[in-house]
């Protein structure tokens, strides 16, 4: 009899966005006169800039042409992209990496977990706490976190690094040593970010221990202070001990296209054995690639028209995410974030568990958000707002919530 990944039934419950997902329908249900406003999932609202609709179009032409049209793609991606890639989030940054370094996907959720496939199933990861569900439910599959204990809603085989506000949500380097460490900032959910420096520290701690960094920089486009790096490849030694997540979801809108990218340089080794070639046989085995007409579509991002029309989304959902930041502070709630991220950060009132206040402002608001537990044990009295809404349900939905 075939056997199943019996892994999978230790996972808690169903996913975290599944499960608002199934109480907001509930709730419409039962409630279909109320107009609901949502700032809970991350997904982007405004439409696909015009150079990206227009490349769209051109590449579709071409594929309806002999002489233009294009099969499978490149394993690692066609050269125009990842130049381009190369050139404007790196080489013009002071990096070191180069295009044949950069392997494209189709985003950075999925090579997040597939990323795991080239790693031993004893490896130990250490995850900032609070922090993006899906490293530690992929690792969870794999075998690798232990079991759940479901007192501690936590994991018996992983190293949590608590982001509190005496940390300033940011991860101290941990007193375990662990093989595998996954760092995102902008974080999310609570959009803290660390400088150039402390970025450093860990690189030298890496290096140091033999572990090897996967960061997560998704929300690189969002930044706005200078000291804070918008590639760990700005650190020293970081070529021979981190692994770099990139997408086109939330700086350009393509959640609904995937594009993105996964960055693996020559230098990063165990033993003798290169990473870089570990992931460019899985990329080319397990294909997870994007199309042509996709990756025509990323390209044109980085033209001066792409650039100028990307500037402009994330400077309208950074518009909203002062609006919600300020907002909640008059208000006389404590929040952080909205600053270098589209995510606004917030401790719950009146000692409110994080479902607690999820319930309380669908039913009194009909907003939704999302509970802060749901990211990890430190989540637990927090709740993350995003910014990816219109303007004007997000001014809707923050006097609705300082009306309660």
């Amino acid at each position: 009899m075939f056997k199943i990944n019996d892994n999978y039934l230790k996972l808690p419950g169903s996913y975290l966005f599944s499960t608002i997902a199934k109480k907001v329908s509930a709730y419409s249900q039962a409630n279909p006169d109320k107009e609901i406003i949502r700032l809970g999932i991350g997904d982007v609202t405004l439409p696909l800039s015009p150079v990206v609709i227009d490349t769209l179009h051109g590449a579709v032409d071409e594929m309806g042409k002999a002489e233009t049209f294009r099969g499978y793609a490149p394993d690692l991606g066609y050269d125009f992209l990842r130049n381009a890639i190369a050139d404007y989030d790196y080489k013009r940054l002071g990096a070191d990496i180069s295009a044949d370094e950069i392997f494209v996907s189709d985003g950075a959720k999925s090579d997040s977990g597939n990323i795991g496939d080239i790693f031993s199933v004893d490896n130990k990861i250490a995850v900032c706490d609070p922090v993006y569900p899906v490293y530690v439910d992929t690792n969870a599959m794999a075998g690798r976190t232990g079991e759940y204990l479901v007192d501690q809603q936590k994991w018996s085989n992983v190293i949590y690094m608590p982001c509190t506000a005496e940390t300033n949500f940011a991860p101290e380097l941990p007193k375990e040593t662990p093989d595998i460490i996954y760092l995102c900032f902008p974080n999310n959910p609570t959009g803290s970010t660390i400088t150039k420096d402390e970025l450093q520290r860990w690189v030298d701690y890496a290096n140091k221990v033999g572990a090897v960094i996967i960061y997560d920089a998704a929300y690189e486009a969002y930044i706005s202070e200078e000291n804070v790096p918008h590639t760990i490849y700005e650190c020293e030694g970081a070529r021979t001990c981190a692994i770099e997540l990139r997408s086109f979801s939330k700086n350009a809108g393509f959640t609904g296209v995937r594009l993105g990218f996964t960055v693996i340089p020559k230098d990063l080794k165990s033993g003798d054995v290169s990473l870089h070639s570990l992931w460019a046989r899985r990329h080319g085995t397990k294909f997870n690639g994007a199309p042509y007409i996709i990756q025509r579509a990323g390209a044109a991002i980085y033209t001066e028209e792409g650039q100028k029309q990307t500037k402009q989304q994330i400077a309208y959902y950074m518009k909203n995410a002062k609006t919600i930041l300020e907002g909640l502070k008059s208000a006389g709630y404590t929040v952080s974030g909205g600053v270098n991220a589209p995510y606004i950060w917030l401790k719950t009132p009146d000692k409110m568990t994080s479902w607690e206040f999820f319930d309380y402002l669908l039913e009194n608001a009909n907003v939704v958000g999302t509970p802060g537990s749901g990211f990890g044990p430190s989540g637990e009295g927090y709740f993350r707002l995003t910014a990816f809404g219109s303007y004007e349900n997000t001014v809707r939905a923050l006097e609705r919530i300082k009306a309660l």
